[in-house]
């Protein structure tokens, strides 16, 4: 049984993120996602983040009939042991040329081609801007 791995903070879910989690699944048999901890997406982006709370962002992905399991983490070392646990990482191809918390104990990392025009910081300003 093939386990895939994707992580980030998934805060507003857009059509990237499910064209991410789409193709995640269509690698392996089980797709797990991690989520950054309230305070963990505080601490990266600010105190007005997340917009939904981790217990809401969580509901959100384990719904989605492509995902099996959902966790939460709040450090690097927490992130780094679920990534180990898994066979496959992926990662948005924004982050092709970036360290990647866990590269160096996944077993196979793989990139998703990122589709321009999504991202939930822009979503946040453009709801911002209305």
């Amino acid at each position: 049984m093939k386990k895939i791995f994707v992580n980030g903070t998934f805060d507003l879910l857009h059509e990237g993120h499910i064209a991410l989690i789409n193709y995640a699944k269509t690698l392996g048999d089980e797709l797990a996602i991690a989520i950054d901890s309230d305070e963990r997406v505080k601490r990266l982006k600010g105190e007005d983040r997340p917009i939904n709370t981790q217990q809401e962002r969580s509901t959100l992905l384990i719904n989605l009939k492509s995902v099996n399991d959902v966790y939460i983490f709040d450090t690097d070392e927490e992130l780094e042991y679920l990534v180990s646990i898994h066979d496959v990482m992926v990662k948005g191809s924004d982050y092709k040329d970036k360290p990647i918390i866990g590269q160096d104990v996944c077993k196979e990392l793989v990139f998703f081609d990122r589709i321009d025009g999504y991202s939930t910081t822009q979503k946040i300003q453009d709801i911002t801007d209305r």
